[in-house]
């Protein structure tokens, strides 16, 4: 059985970051998947929170681990080092990492989504 929440490595032209995937589950709210990115040599983690909401859908049984989507055929899958460059590269742009703590996911999105279109 593969080890679904170990860190894993991610190497960019100009930066190095170690990762991780969570669901996270609410009794007070809607569930969420969280991708946790530690830049390397920070030991406080930036953690892009992606909740369940209106237009906004976490892979709570009905897709794989790890995915984010809005419903009209918009999808990320947080478990793809594709996706979470493209999320590190974007939440660097907004002065984000290295790690502030917790922000919303959801914020960067449709940047992402875009670039990767």
């Amino acid at each position: 059985m593969p080890r679904l929440h170990r860190l894993r490595r991610l190497v960019t032209d100009d930066a190095t970051y170690l990762w991780t995937v969570r669901h996270r589950h609410s009794r007070t709210g809607p569930c969420a998947e969280v991708l946790s990115l530690y830049a390397e040599g920070s030991k406080v983690p930036l953690r892009l929170v992606f909740r369940a909401g209106e237009g906004r859908y976490v892979a709570d049984g009905l897709w794989h681990a790890g995915c984010v989507t809005t419903g009209d055929g918009r999808l990320l899958n947080l478990r793809k080092p594709g996706a979470v460059r493209q999320l590190a590269d974007a939440a660097r742009a907004g002065g984000w990492l290295p790690g502030v703590g917790e922000r919303d996911g959801w914020v960067l999105f449709d940047t992402v989504f875009r670039s990767a279109g």
